[in-house]
């Protein structure tokens, strides 16, 4: 074998079809459910304002446009792949099945940080918006539980996003049928909340808001004009992430092959449509201009929409006509974060389920409940690991992280449909991805083009992750592999140097973005420069002694 060694499509249905598996619960209906609630949180009732302050103004609509195209050329291709090979693991899995074990360790460490480092954010916001609630009815909860220790006012540590996590990964292990039911009824409650926003706002929207719908560029790149609505689109591209999470539970659909295609292309087309409403009537209400002064308040975009829904009276001074609605749109996100939480988690622990099962990561993520057939010990693993990160770390949106960790999963799934076609013809196919190769084509220039767009800061921070991750696979994952264990010494030591070399590409690449980084925020970032030095030194000394040592076992086979 070799470190491109792939699994074959037979070998992956019998898994998938294993009776001591994962227990076939989700109907097409379900996944839609958890498509909607993973896309339905921050991205819209957060980064939807921001970026329109900072980036798009009016122009976000066109934003969630462009982001929404490159999810239909992605979802084609994860919908062929989903009703092809139903088993979990998303595009860890996709990329196993063609092109070989050292690109799908890459994506699947990369959807670490897309899940579970997303869980940890969104639930320390979820804090946030709680202690707003409790104050409207006169409660307030101690500064120090609810304050992390590096906050600008610290505390002890962040108990409510703690409270959350545990919750939600107690859901989990009960069983995948009792989390659809729950994330059903959230996805129910915080649409008809998202809805009524629109229906009533929509009378109030000023014409003279949306003018121009393209504000004029400021001379900054990606701040306003096409390179501001480019730079947007990529920023809220991570709100698309739920229906990448669908495809992860394909081994506990009942019927894949019809109702992975239902649920990946079902929650986009829904998701997409309330999206480019929403923006709609936030940016129509409420001029663009105004979404920056609120301060570090997430709720501030939506909360100063709705107090532009109303009469003007003397001085240009309005009256909010549904003062409640702030309220409620409150409530909406506390629970549109419960389901992002419950629906990354559910993604993380299956991916880590997959990855288990074939011997890159220790057997405990892929231990089963006995009676409900949930990886219930991942569920604890991943419970502990999320909620030190929400308790003791500010909580801060990482949605450009989200987003280049999502893009890179995509390309890589669209990548591997063209792979597919070309050596797997006669596979049996339940959906097949239409004007192949010209919507992978497409969905890998969409992705690839908004990725550029996004800070330099951005990629620095996936390729130190994605060295991390080099690490962890040399160290353990090249020896363990299911695939690869019974191989010779030089079939190990060509493992060892191609790993290797990548590492060493990616040290240089952290080098030059480092570099690149500082001179153009002039010399603003220390603390990055820092950590990308000491990455690059540390690297460099480690990836050296892998190629020593491929070149030992080389010689030592002869």
């Amino acid at each position: 074998m070799s470190l491109f060694a792939k699994k074959s499509i037979s070998s992956l249905i019998a898994e998938s079809s294993a009776t001591d598996g994962l227990k076939k619960t989700l109907s097409a209906r379900s996944l839609v459910a958890l498509g909607i609630g993973a896309i339905i949180g921050a991205g819209l009732f957060s980064i939807t304002g921001v970026a329109a302050a900072n980036m798009a103004g009016p122009g976000i609509m066109i934003s969630f446009i462009i982001a929404a195209v490159g999810c239909a050329f992605a979802g084609l291709c994860y919908a062929e792949f989903a009703s092809m090979i139903p088993v979990a693991g998303s595009a860890y899995t996709y990329s196993y099945a063609t092109m070989g074990e050292f690109i799908a360790w890459i994506i699947g460490w990369d959807l670490v940080l897309e899940y579970a480092v997303g869980a940890a954010t969104v639930a320390s916001s979820w804090s946030g918006y709680l202690n707003e609630l409790l104050k409207s009815f006169d409660i307030a909860l101690p500064h120090m539980l609810t304050a992390t220790p590096f906050d600008t006012v610290p505390g002890i540590l962040n108990l409510p996003a703690v409270f959350i996590v545990v919750i939600i990964s107690m859901i989990l292990i009960r069983g995948t049928s009792e989390s659809a039911w729950v994330n059903a009824i959230i996805v129910v409650v915080k649409v008809s909340i998202v809805v009524i926003f629109i229906a009533l706002g929509i009378h109030y929207v000023q014409p003279a808001n949306l003018t121009p719908l393209v504000p004029q560029n400021t001379g900054e790149f990606g701040h306003f004009g096409w390179s501001g609505v480019v730079r947007a689109a990529a920023v809220v591209f991570f709100a698309y992430i739920g229906f990448d999470a669908v495809s992860t539970a394909a081994q506990e659909t009942k019927n894949p092959k019809k109702a992975m295609p239902i649920g990946i292309l079902g929650s986009l087309v829904i998701c997409t449509v309330l999206y480019i409403a929403f923006a709609y009537v936030m940016t129509g209400v409420a001029h663009y201009t105004m979404f920056n002064t609120g301060g570090s308040s997430d709720l501030a975009p939506v909360a100063i929409a709705i107090k532009q829904m109303g009469t003007v009276g003397a001085g240009g001074v309005v009256t909010p006509a549904y003062p409640w609605l702030n309220t409620l749109i409150i409530v909406a996100i506390l629970l549109g974060y419960s389901s992002v939480i419950l629906v990354m988690l559910l993604g993380q622990s299956r991916v880590f389920y997959s990855m288990s099962n074939d011997g890159l990561l220790p057997g405990i993520f892929s231990k089963l409940h006995p009676r409900h057939k949930t990886p219930y010990k991942s569920n604890l693993l991943f419970m502990l690991f999320v909620s030190l990160f929400a308790a003791f770390i500010p909580g801060r949106i990482v949605g450009e992280m989200t987003s280049i960790g999502t893009l890179f999963a995509f390309i890589l799934v669209c990548i591997g449909v063209l792979v597919m076609r070309s050596k797997m013809k006669d596979a049996p196919r339940a959906f097949r991805t239409p004007f192949v190769p010209l919507v992978p084509i497409l969905g890998v220039l969409v992705c690839l083009f908004m990725m550029v767009f996004l800070p330099l800061d951005t990629w620095i921070r996936l390729i130190a992750w994605m060295m991390i991750g080099l690490d962890i696979y040399l160290s353990r994952g090249i020896l363990k592999s299911n695939l690869n264990a019974a191989d010779s010494q030089k079939d190990h030591s060509r493992s060892y140097k191609i790993t290797a070399i990548s590492g060493l590409v990616l040290t240089l690449v952290l080098a030059i973005l480092g570099l690149c980084h500082h001179f153009n925020t002039k010399g603003s970032d220390e603390g990055l420069v820092i950590f990308s030095l000491i990455m690059v030194v540390f690297h460099l000394i480690y990836y050296g002694v892998y190629m020593a040592k491929a070149a030992g076992l080389r010689n030592k086979e002869g």
